[in-house]
C-alpha cells in the first residue's frame, strides 16, 4: 500500500519528469483508478483546514456547489456517485442545499468515503448518502450548529439550566444573570431555528435515503438513535470524533473501508496525494472529478481546470 513518504517519492519523481503539475497529475492518476475499480463516478472534496487553519473558505460554503456543478456536468449519472469527503464542517444552509442539489443529480445513489475526517456539515453530507464506508483511522462528528465557537445546543442547554437554577433558588441570580445579560433575545432566537434546522435535516434525509428501505418501525427507532448520537450535544465538545465502532452502534450504515483492500489502497493513496497538494502548494480546497475537472481555491488565485480533451462544462 502506498503510504505518506511513498507517495511523497512519486509526485517528486513526477516534478522531475513532467512539464505537467505533478501534484495534479498524482491525484488524477489514483482518482481514475479508483473509477476504474468501483465503476462509480467520484468526487472528492478535499479541505486544507488541517495545514492552512483559519483561512477564510476551508468550510463548506455556497461556493462549493459551484465546484460540483463543474464536476458533475458530463458525468453518467446513472453509475452513481462516491463522494471523498475531508472537511471540518460548514455552514449548515450552504450544505442543506448542496445536499438537495446532489440528490437531484443521483437520486438515492451516492455513497460517502471518509479516508479520515468529516466533521460538522460534513457528517451532514455522509448521513445524506446511502452508505458510508470508513476506516479505522475514519471519524464524523456532531452535526450541531455553532456560531463561531459558540455551540447553539450548548447555548440554549445553558439558558435552561440558569432559568431552572433562579426558579429553584432565586439567590442566584447574581451568579447567572452577568452571563444571561451577554446573550439577546434575538441570538437565542437564532440558535434555536438552527437547532431545530439540522435535527430536521437529519431526520429527513436519513428517512428519504440511508434508512428508505427499512420497515417503518425499524426506520423510526435507526432514525431517532442517529439523532440522539449526532444532534444531541448535551456534554460533549462539538470536535468529538466519532468512529467506526461508534457509527455503526448509532445505526448508521457503515461499511469498513479494510473490507476492500484495493478499495482501501486507492482511497488512502489519494487522501495521501491530496494532503501533499494542500500543505506544499498555494491549494486551501480543492473539488475535483475522476476526469480531471476540477475547481482549486487557493491564496489569492481561484482557478479551474479541466483536461484539454474536455470542456469545462457549465451547470448540470
Amino acid at each position: 500500500m502506498p503510504n505518506w513518504d511513498s507517495v511523497l517519492k512519486e509526485i517528486s519523481q513526477l516534478q522531475i519528469t513532467s512539464n505537467e503539475s505533478a501534484f495534479d497529475k498524482a491525484r488524477r492518476k489514483y482518482l481514475k483508478r479508483l473509477y476504474s475499480h468501483t465503476g462509480r463516478n467520484v468526487i472528492a472534496y478535499y479541505s486544507g483546514f488541517l495545514s492552512k487553519p483559519r483561512l477564510e473558505g476551508i468550510e463548506i460554503n455556497d461556493e462549493d456547489k459551484n465546484g460540483f456543478m463543474l464536476c458533475i456536468h458530463g458525468l453518467d449519472r446513472s453509475k452513481g456517485l462516491d463522494v471523498i469527503l475531508h472537511t471540518p464542517g460548514g455552514d449548515g444552509q450552504a450544505t442543506i442545499s448542496l445536499v438537495e442539489y446532489l440528490r437531484s443529480m443521483f437520486g438515492n445513489d451516492m455513497r460517502a468515503i471518509i479516508p479520515q475526517i468529516a466533521m460538522s456539515a460534513g457528517t451532514m453530507i455522509a448521513c445524506s448518502c446511502k452508505e458510508i464506508v470508513m476506516g479505522k483511522q475514519s471519524s464524523l462528528g456532531p452535526v450541531d450548529p455553532q456560531f463561531g465557537v459558540i455551540g447553539a445546543a450548548n447555548l440554549l442547554e445553558e439558558v435552561k439550566k440558569a432559568k431552572a437554577d433562579i426558579a429553584s433558588n432565586p439567590n442566584l441570580a447574581m451568579f447567572w444573570g452577568p452571563i444571561l445579560q451577554k446573550i439577546t433575545p434575538s441570538f437565542l432566537e437564532r440558535c434555536e431555528w438552527a437547532v431545530a434546522d439540522s435535527n430536521e435535516f437529519l431526520d429527513t434525509t436519513l428517512r428519504q435515503n440511508m434508512f428508505a428501505n427499512l420497515s417503518e418501525e425499524l426506520r423510526n427507532q435507526r432514525t431517532e438513535s442517529v439523532k440522539s448520537s449526532f444532534a444531541n450535544n448535551e456534554g460533549r465538545a462539538h470536535n468529538t470524533h466519532i468512529q467506526y465502532a461508534k457509527c455503526l452502534e448509532a445505526g448508521l450504515n457503515v461499511a469498513r473501508l479494510e473490507n476492500d483492500p484495493t478499495l482501501q489502497d486507492l482511497v488512502l493513496t489519494i487522501h495521501h496525494c491530496y494532503m501533499h497538494t494542500l500543505s506544499n502548494t498555494a491549494a486551501f480546497k480543492v473539488i475535483e472529478n475522476h476526469l480531471g475537472k476540477a475547481m482549486v481555491r487557493q491564496q489569492q488565485v481561484q482557478y479551474m481546470a479541466a483536461p484539454m480533451s474536455l470542456s469545462a462544462g457549465g451547470p448540470s
